[in-house]
């Protein structure tokens, strides 16, 4: 036994447990074991009540001794299994987990506590660090590279590397004084805290199972009141989200908790409403050509969604415009507004209030106004702040470079009317502000960005020429690329299905089961998936490119046994229509074992389909 596992073992006897905790109201004297026995290398917390118990009956040195040794032993067969983190099935989630003001996700201190007894483990060994009765706080710091654990202020443990993890049985996981929607954020699933690459900080992350952490993102990113189809539609978005391949700035966790990535606040704001909308949208994802989209969306599109190249640069090369998307295009309300991309088009449009499904979003139309000098000081700080992300040409890097502001005008526009490039001229120079958020971040009102960048400038000049007001009308909140959120919830109160939703917001996509791959590799040549449809019209689709000739499917029950003809480079297409259901529908695919020898076949559903080619 090393000497530093010594220390943290005679810490972990002296220190209070729950078996201690138990001890002190029953009045029961303190247990020290003595320094004979510290050559064992005790697991757990749990061990300490366990020799509480021991020592407490009067029992023969012999027996007290054969009782350790069976003590350990079974603690030894049990560390894999206490360690083991169960959840439900599925993908599993890496959620950060950020502090009040959703502005760090990396500590060096974090208090974790539980609604029920619950564990730390350390995961380099597999072995329970500690376990802890409810509510009471374990402190986790990080000390030269190194993980400290504390029990309301008594050290229990020190020096482990980690990762460490927290997992309660029965209960749920929270952070103490954080704050989610106003009230204490309780989780489901465990808690990870992971070192930095640096190893000066860790990560606090939420590991749950896909549909677990979904229930905290739908109500968090859309109101209940918008309905079930509105939640459905938002549900398969956030889902999408998670499961669609793209750039991750984290590279400890999947997600951030906030705006940034999508709103997760846990379990304590789950709502039945949002809760329906998952169990029935379950392993429903949009996809495109056969591949997940990235099913964007922001809060309101202000009548007009605009396309994804006009809005984003590229996220490798970080080029603006991005590449376009063709799932991804910028789409109208209404067939009469058509494109936005002249001036006078855009000015009459976001002047006026049209009939669109997001109108009735407080960000449908806004105005933001400053004086000249105001907007002045203004731009100074924020073109120096924002020319290191390469936007702003050229770029400021003294404010005393800007001079006198002049004018500023759009220089390009996309299809709904959005800025991609603002001129601002001044006595010392002609910069071009360019791409959506950095426009917004450019143009501050008391700190705060524009709502979006679909906007129309408004100046006011004196007699002789100088700039007095600067007024600025635009409509939307957020970039506007994908379903608008406000949209989405004026077409369910209208009677559209997410489904049509869904296709209105994204051009060309279809609603699918999950893309399911299966190998001929141990305990993956079946899987079995759950689906919600109302409308019957169901195709399966099978990509074939190993050419397998045979196929198993269950559905509800009803065997099919397909026979595929080979088409390596070609969608096979199935009519499974008869054999679903309105509601609840499960289907099983499974590889035969005639084709043990091919690799590996990819299968989803169509749901709602218009074609229904039978093979």
């Amino acid at each position: 036994m090393e000497e530093g596992s010594k220390i943290i073992l005679l810490r972990l006897l002296n220190n209070e447990c729950p078996g201690e905790s138990e001890r002190k109201r029953r009045n029961t004297p303190e247990l020290r074991l003595s320094a004979k026995f510290t050559h064992f290398n005790f697991k757990n917390c749990t061990l300490k009540a366990i020799f509480d118990k021991i020592v407490r009956r009067k029992l023969s040195n012999m027996k007290k001794l054969l009782i350790i040794f069976f003590a350990l032993g079974l603690a030894l067969q049990m560390a894999p299994q206490a360690a083991a983190i169960q959840a439900r099935g599925g993908k599993m989630v890496k959620v950060g987990i950020s502090d009040n003001n959703f502005s760090n996700y990396y500590y060096q201190t974090a208090e974790i506590s539980a609604t029920d007894d619950f564990e730390l483990i350390d995961k380099a060994t597999g072995s329970v660090i500690c376990e802890f009765l409810a509510n009471t706080i374990a402190t986790v710091e990080l000390k030269n590279g190194l993980f400290d654990v504390y029990m309301n202020g008594k050290e229990v443990a020190n020096g482990l590397k980690g990762p460490i993890a927290a997992n309660s049985e029965k209960g749920f996981l929270y952070v103490p004084n954080l704050k989610r929607a106003g009230k204490a954020a309780i989780y489901r699933g465990t808690f990870e805290l992971t070192k930095t690459a640096k190893d000066d900080k860790f990560s606090l992350i939420n590991v749950l199972d896909l549909e677990s952490y979904l229930r905290g993102v739908v109500p968090n990113e859309m109101p209940v009141s918008f309905g079930l189809e509105a939640l459905k539609a938002q549900t398969i978005t956030a889902r999408n989200y998670v499961l669609k391949p793209r750039e991750n700035n984290y590279h400890n966790f999947d997600v951030c908790d906030s705006v940034a990535c999508q709103v997760y606040f846990g379990a304590g704001t789950e709502q039945s409403l949002s809760d329906r909308a998952i169990v029935e949208t379950e392993n429903i994802v949009a996809m495109y050509d056969g591949e997940l989209i990235l099913a964007l969306y922001s809060s309101t599109a202000g009548g007009h969604t605009e396309s994804y190249e006009n809005a984003f640069s590229d996220p490798n090369s970080k080029i603006f415009p991005a590449p376009p998307i063709p799932y991804l295009k910028g789409v109208p309300d209404n067939d009469k507004i058509g494109k936005l991309e002249k001036e006078g088009d855009v000015r009459r449009f976001y002047q006026d209030t049209p009939a669109t499904f997001d109108n009735k979003s407080p960000y449908f139309r806004w105005a933001r106004e400053w004086e000249a000098q105001e907007l002045e000081n203004v731009l100074k700080k924020t073109l120096k702040t924002n020319s290191p992300a390469g936007f702003v040409k050229p770029a400021l890097l003294n404010e005393a470079d800007f001079g006198k502001l002049k004018d500023i005008k759009v220089i390009r526009r996309g299809v709904s009317g959005k800025a991609m490039a603002v001129q601002i001229e001044t006595d010392k120079n002609t910069f071009v502000v360019q791409k959506e958020l950095i426009i917004r971040r450019v143009f501050q009102k008391s700190s705060k960005p524009l709502p979006s960048a679909n906007i129309i400038f408004d100046l006011t000049k004196d007699n002789k020429g100088n700039l007095e007001k600067i007024c600025i009308t635009g409509g939307g909140f957020g970039h506007g690329v994908g379903m608008s959120q406000w949209g989405a919830g004026m077409m369910a109160s209208m009677g559209y299905s997410y489904d049509e939703i869904l296709k209105h917001y994204y051009t060309g996509v279809q609603t699918v089961t999950a893309p399911v791959t299966l190998t001929n590799e141990p305990n993956q040549d079946t899987e079995t998936l759950v689906f919600y449809t109302k409308n019957k019209n169901t195709v399966l689709k099978i990509e074939n490119k190993f050419q397998f000739t045979n196929l198993t499917v269950v559905i509800n029950r009803k065997q099919l046994n397909l026979e595929i003809a080979p088409h390596p480079f070609k969608l096979v297409e199935v009519d499974i229509t008869p054999y679903v259901h309105a509601g609840r529908n499960q289907i099983t695919f499974m590889l035969p074992y005639t084709d043990r020898h091919k690799k590996s076949v990819r299968i989803y559903a169509e749901l709602n389909s218009d074609k229904r080619n039978k093979q």
